[in-house]
């Protein structure tokens, strides 16, 4: 992109879309909706053994709970732009927080597997248009001045919700009743768009603009096709046939969608969002972080229950720790960001996070629950530092007009990266533990007369159980340090790309991104240099992930 500025009147937003000083309060009335959706992907985890049990319902069957959601989401998503500037972004963020409430009670209600899979499908699209709008929100009411510290304060939500999400959910599985994790959503919702329809402004313009359906189509399949692949690649078998059809037919489909955009003249999503390097920098972090974040909630909680015995409950214990640690650096990282940039705490949070993810490394069968806080404590610190800086200067690389176009992108990177991510990561556990598991069952003297061979029958079945117990947990950890090794490395590769970030006020103007034939070009004109700066600082683009 060229660093030159254009010095003409930039694009301004309607008067209800400007950044006002009266933001604090309906930033915390948006993360009320944020928190809500992307609480309900770690909380609902935590009971699916228990509604497989009163559903009596099969390991695989009872997995469409979760990957009917994450299904949904792929689809809804890439629409969720589309719709904020269709029907105005405060009023789908209030439809949503309504229609995610509603859909939650339903979960609550639901009598059998059929009917569970049905709800959440119904749920996950207001829950996937939520991020998306929400983020949008964000930039169009804070001050340029101010937004890193409102990411600061906006990220408790999209961190800490799926951080906090075990430990509630374990109290409530396992002392109430699991119904309640979608129960708690009602109340919420309903008290989160009653504050949204008293207290937020009416931001941005209402358009026009035609649905792109081929491009709906391509995107929403392919997506489909990925996350499909990718959450049934374990059951199917990642060398089946089925699997490797989605995979290939997912990305033809992505790959046909990015073509129908460029033709366009009014594509779904505007794909100039990555002619700007610094975007394109934050989402390659942004995957990096995602990877590790859900790789390490998703395995150090089933090592915890499977090898070490405890309670869903007593694991949230152990890992709540972690999310008060992202929710104090996070508002930190957000002042830090006004005051010096976003590159020097970005670089500084992935260094800690990659102390962290070396020390999860260390994962063994004897380890103390100390260890575990202070291991997850560290990486938590580091992300907590890192992840909003990165966010928002990517975001503010892109122009105003793009705003939907980023957010979107931004979620769809979030969830395809993590998912891509973890398949990839359960592989690499999967055949570790294989591997591992004959390696040591070779060690294993084959003749009777062993002092282990006569302890284990003396011992009958119960001391040939308890062994392969005790192999079982020593396996399992040293493939789970695998993961944490892969996912470190990868951060490593993060605090590089991170040397690259630059302050917002160095970015190119988005008027000499976007700059039409024929516009007056007169950057080099000494006059021209206020109204630019000026255009720089009163202008933000709006949108980001969950």
């Amino acid at each position: 992109m060229s660093t030159e500025t254009v010095d003409r009147p930039p694009v301004a937003p309607p008067a209800a879309s400007a950044p006002n000083s009266s933001w604090l309060v309906p930033l915390l009335v948006l993360i009320v909706g944020m928190f809500m959706s992307v609480l309900d992907i770690s909380i609902v985890n935590v009971a699916i053994p228990t509604i497989q049990r009163d559903f009596g319902a099969t390991t695989d069957g009872i997995q469409w709970i979760t990957t009917a959601y994450t299904l949904s989401l792929g689809v809804v998503v890439p629409l969720s732009g589309w719709l904020g500037e269709r029907l105005g972004q405060t009023r789908i963020y209030l439809y949503s927080l309504i229609g995610f409430a509603a859909f939650s009670a339903l979960c609550g209600l639901a009598w059998d597997l059929n009917s569970m899979v049905a709800f959440r499908i119904l749920q996950a699209v207001p829950g996937g248009i939520l991020p998306v709008v929400t983020m949008t929100i964000v930039y169009l009411i804070v001050p340029r001045e101010k937004m890193g510290a409102a990411m600061g304060i906006y990220g408790l939500g999209v961190v800490v919700g799926p951080a906090i999400g075990p430990t509630l959910g374990g109290y409530l599985v396992e002392y109430i009743d699991w119904r309640l994790i979608f129960y708690i959503n009602v109340p919420v919702g309903i008290l989160g768009a009653i504050l949204g329809y008293l207290l937020l402004p009416r931001v941005g313009e209402i358009s026009k603009r035609p649905l792109d359906w081929w491009g709906f189509v391509t995107i929403g399949a392919g997506l489909f096709a990925l996350l499909l692949a990718t959450s049934q690649g374990q059951s199917w078998g990642w060398d089946g046939y089925r699997v490797r059809m989605l995979l290939v037919a997912g990305a033809l489909l992505v790959a046909l969608f990015v073509v129908i955009e460029l033709e366009r003249d009014q594509p779904l999503l505007n794909l100039r969002v990555f002619k700007s390097w610094q975007f394109v920098n934050s989402l390659l972090l942004i995957s990096i972080l995602s990877v590790g974040l859900y790789a390490i909630l998703f395995y150090l909680p089933l090592y915890l229950q499977e090898s070490q015995g405890l309670q869903p409950l007593r694991v949230g214990l152990i890992l709540l720790p972690e999310a008060l640690m992202l929710a104090v650096f996070m508002p930190i990282a957000g002042t830090l960001y006004d005051k010096i940039g976003p590159r020097w705490p970005a670089v500084v949070g992935l260094l800690v996070a990659v102390w962290g993810g070396f020390l999860l490394c260390g994962i063994n069968p004897d380890m103390t629950q100390g260890e575990v806080v202070f291991w997850t404590s560290v990486r938590a610190i580091g992300n907590g530092l890192a992840l909003m800086p990165i966010m928002t200067a990517g975001l503010s690389a892109i122009p105003p007009d793009l705003a939907s176009s980023g957010a979107t992108v931004n979620n769809i990177t979030q969830r395809v990266s993590a998912a891509l991510g973890l398949a990839g990561m359960t592989v690499l556990a999967t055949n570790q533990a294989n591997q591992l598991m004959a390696d040591r069952a070779a060690l294993i003297p084959a003749s009777p007369q062993t002092p282990l061979a006569k302890q284990l029958a003396d011992q009958g079945l119960t001391g040939m159980y308890g062994y392969y117990q005790e192999l079982q947990g020593h396996v399992m950890a040293d493939a789970y340090s695998n993961v944490f090794l892969v996912c470190a490395v990868l951060t490593v590769i993060g605090l590089v790309l991170a040397f690259f970030i630059k302050r917002p006020e160095d970015f190119p103007t988005a008027d000499a991104a976007t700059a039409e034939p024929g516009a007056d070009g007169a950057a080099a004109d000494a006059d021209a240099a206020p109204a630019a700066a000026t255009a720089r600082t009163t202008r933000e683009p709006a949108a980001m992930m969950h």
